[in-house]
């Protein structure tokens, strides 16, 4: 239990901090002063101011966060605060200068606004590619187009013929109305229904064994023992397969959209279902103790196994934070485009927005998270 805490704390905050990062690395490039970069989360432990910027940490170590200047704000819709008053009578006829101006978020381009709001979901999605290459270079196991038999039961027709572990099933030929028919397999299901559609009758199955071509007659039994095939044979298509270290990280791209997709189209229904009333599955929405309880599982199944959850949990976080929901990443976009299509919201009429959002998240989270401790206690 400890080691799953600890595990999940530590995935997390790398997910969340790298999210930050990707701010706080976008923001400095195109030169909007950044405030203050926190490690965890207020209230703060420690800070040094270093070029204009708070580097802080704090008690709560869990990701981090980017504070940028004028994040909120707009000048054209100053408030009327004593601060906000003797700015004014400060500036009054001068205005800000160019190079200040630039510092703010709010006065940058709709393009480098988007683009600072972009980079937390680029991170987490660059992140992921990242370790799915580590684990691509150390070895996965994938689907191919080899049948391999993986086992060989006692007393079943396939050790009465011959049939051995490792052997490649190629083909199977039968006879059926049409005539002799050749059955290529490329898949377990293929041959699974083949040797079952032909249960009782002879069948040739034709073999690759240490590289050279081995016919054999064998009859699938109509009703094996249970736990066993008709022939008596395990088989898998899954192989391990090592990617050279240049090759990894198109194909770790490549994996990560797929999966992005994937958890998109899921979403979709997900939100589908949910607006019309659908069927829900338990545990099809889960929070931190629901995340928490798999990586307890991935801890299990080794180092591989974690990585793989932190990435896809990075995924995750990256489609999370592209939804067009206020207080995300995505609803604030929504804002810049809405402004580009000419409707620009008053700033204290978009702060209010993305406070009722990040309030309404919250109560959500607060939702899930009873969910799955009502579910862990029910088993």
């Amino acid at each position: 239990m400890f080691l799953t805490a600890i595990t999940f704390l530590i995935i997390l905050s790398i997910l969340v901090f790298v999210h930050e990062f990707g701010h706080f690395i976008m923001a400095r490039l195109i030169g909007v002063k950044v405030e203050e970069f926190g490690f965890g989360l207020p209230p703060r432990i420690y800070g040094k101011k270093i070029k204009g910027t708070i580097y802080s940490i704090n008690w709560l170590l869990i990701g981090g966060f980017v504070r940028l200047a004028g994040e909120d704000e707009d000048p054209s819709f100053a408030s009327t605060s004593a601060k906000a008053m003797a700015d004014k009578k400060a500036t009054a006829g001068k205005g800000y200068s160019k190079q200040k101006k630039l510092q703010y978020f709010w006065a940058r381009s709709k393009k480098e606004r988007a683009a600072i709001l972009l980079s937390g979901v680029f991170m987490n999605f660059f992140l992921a590619v990242c370790i799915t290459s580590v684990l691509l270079v150390r070895g996965v196991v994938e689907p191919t187009k080899t049948v391999r038999v993986e086992k060989v039961s006692l007393k079943s027709p396939a050790e009465e013929v011959g049939i051995q572990t490792n052997d490649i099933v190629t083909s199977v030929t039968v006879m059926d109305r049409l005539g002799k028919r050749v059955q290529l397999i490329e898949n377990p299901d293929i041959l699974i229904s083949t040797v079952k559609a032909h249960a009782g009758e002879m069948i040739l199955v034709t073999l690759l064994r240490d590289g050279k071509s081995v016919e054999m007659t064998a009859i699938p039994r109509k009703n094996p023992p249970v736990g066993e095939g008709a022939l008596g044979i395990a088989i898998s298509n899954l192989e391990k397969h090592v990617y050279p270290w240049y090759q990894a990280p198109v194909r770790a791209v490549v994996i990560n959209t797929e999966r992005m997709w994937q958890m998109l189209s899921s979403l979709g229904n997900l939100l589908f279902r949910l607006v019309t009333g659908g069927k829900m599955v338990s545990g099809e929405i889960s929070g931190p103790v629901g995340i928490a309880q798999v990586t307890g599982q991935a801890v299990k199944y080794g180092i591989d196994a974690v990585l793989e959850f932190a990435s896809i949990l990075s995924l995750n976080l990256a489609l999370l934070n592209i939804l067009p929901f206020p207080a995300l990443d995505g609803g604030r976009l929504a804002f810049v485009v809405f402004e580009k299509l000419g409707k620009k919201a008053r700033p204290q009429i978009e702060r209010t927005i993305h406070q009722i959002g990040m309030m309404f998240l919250l109560g959500l989270l607060v939702l899930i998270t009873i969910n799955d401790i009502l579910r862990l206690v029910r088993g």
